[in-house]
């Protein structure tokens, strides 16, 4: 009988951080050999830390017989952007194979992003694998971004991932049946933990207190950044506007202790506007460099607050930690993230309807625990959205998001369609059909813009 490997691919330390937990719950079946395959996805990898040598790594690898490299195997290409052409995929199997010394192992794979390269290379490399999904945050609860093909597809077993937001159903990869299963939230805390441990305290760009706030006992607001311009979703002005908003917001509520995780990649003249911008209004703003997780920070400083646009450390704050989290930005983002089946509007729609706005004074984490109908709500809602992201890959799903349309657009909901996207897919909300000529004809255009211009004079 063949020797049985089971190869698992990262590429953050959350990512790997979920995989332990999972080991840990004992979702998985056993094999021989569990391999850890670790992928650089940067833009310029080389001058970014690959997931294997930032702190708290070590931790995690305790639980794998072995660390390859992904992007050691197929050098000189870029993960991101490799995969092997279908003629040449036998010959790929054999290197990886001769490489990896597996041998005529069996191979299992469990991987992220499986849509995209390298999760889907990875796959198409070792044809026939069984594999299993696990969740990248927030975006499990939207649909499956690309086409995936059906043999890639009907090999999927799972969609592995974290209870977010509670009795909410994931989207992802529902159109080849694979069945969602939790990774239970005391595995997850007990991983991190450990990661936080091994956190240098009063070393490196990665120092954080080991306890209380950043002065004293004071418990500061932390303030989360996600290098929105990167993605091309807001400009590096109106990021940065973004992140000063959040400062503004965190010292109405009365804090004046404020730290910043920026992203990693974020430029560094973000800091000094911040500091600036913190010390005009009274309040003192530390920033914390290097590739922590927010997680760690949670645990190290014991923020009063958590601030965020959409991200998924949000969730995991108010829903495993019970800190007190609010929103800035979403109504900007929602405004701006073009094409309209960008994979990141399904975490900026839940945001925007779970979270409290930094606006409001009640700032509170109870949202971990929504009533069942706010649930359900929520649900339909990411099924009308899923169903206009992506129509031809959920065509199951146009009755359920004609149903909603028709009775919840009102001024609220609006801000998560598009009306020539609803009129392009002939669903409630768009142009009737004997108008829908008007957005395309130059002449009415034409005269539209006039009108408008007169209007402003």
């Amino acid at each position: 009988m063949p020797r049985t490997t089971h190869i698992f691919c990262a590429s953050t330390l959350y990512g790997a951080a979920t995989l332990a937990a999972a080991l840990d719950a004992g979702l998985f079946e056993p094999a021989d050999r569990r391999l850890l395959l670790v992928t650089n996805n940067a833009a310029i990898p080389e001058t970014t830390p690959s997931v294997d040598t930032v702190p708290g790594f070590e931790r995690v690898r305790e639980r794998f017989d072995g660390v390859l490299s992904w992007n050691d195997t197929i050098a000189p290409f870029h993960p991101s952007g490799w995969g092997p052409r279908a003629g040449d995929v036998p010959m790929w199997e054999r290197y990886v194979r001769l490489l990896w010394r597996l041998g005529d192992d069996e191979i299992r794979l469990t991987v992220e992003s499986v849509q995209v390269n390298p999760a889907l290379a990875l796959c198409q490399v070792f044809t026939g694998a069984p594999v299993d999904v696990y969740a990248d945050g927030l975006i499990s609860y939207g649909p499956t971004r690309d086409k995936i093909d059906p043999l890639v597809g009907t090999r999927i077993g799972r969609l592995l991932h974290l209870d977010l937001v509670p009795g909410l159903t994931p989207l992802l990869l529902t159109e080849f049946g694979v069945r969602p299963e939790l990774v239970p939230a005391e595995a997850f805390l007990k991983v991190l933990g450990e990661i936080a441990e091994t956190e240098a305290v009063g070393t490196g760009p990665a120092e954080l207190p080991a306890t209380g706030g950043i002065q004293g006992d004071t418990r500061p607001a932390l303030l989360l950044g996600q290098y929105l311009s990167a993605l091309g979703i807001l400009s590096v002005a109106e990021e940065e506007e973004l992140h000063l908003r959040m400062v503004r917001g965190a010292v109405a509520l009365g804090h004046r202790t404020l730290a910043f995780k920026p992203h990693p990649v974020a430029p560094a003249g973000w800091s000094r506007r911040l500091a600036d911008e913190a010390s005009r209004l009274g309040a003192e703003l530390t920033m914390l460099e290097g590739h922590v997780l927010a997680e760690v920070a949670f645990q190290r400083i014991r923020p009063a607050l958590v601030v965020g646009c959409f991200s998924t450390a949000l969730f995991t704050a108010a829903g495993l930690y019970g800190i007190p989290v609010a929103r800035v930005g979403t109504d900007t983002v929602l405004a701006r993230i073009a094409p309209y089946q960008n994979s990141n509007r399904v975490p900026v729609t839940i945001a925007a309807e779970l979270l409290p706005d930094l606006g409001e004074k009640d700032v509170v984490a109870d949202w971990s625990m929504p009533p069942r109908e706010r649930v359900e709500e929520l649900n339909a809602l990411l099924t009308a959205v899923g169903f206009a992201m992506q129509p031809k890959i959920y065509p199951q799903l146009r009755e359920a998001a004609e149903s909603y349309l028709s009775q919840h657009l009102n001024p609220h909901t609006w801000q998560y369609f598009k009306r020539r996207r609803l009129t392009s897919l002939a669903l409630p909300g768009g142009v009737p059909a004997q108008l829908s000529f008007i957005p395309r004809n130059a002449t009415v255009r034409r005269l539209a813009r006039r009108a408008k211009a007169l209007s402003k004079r």
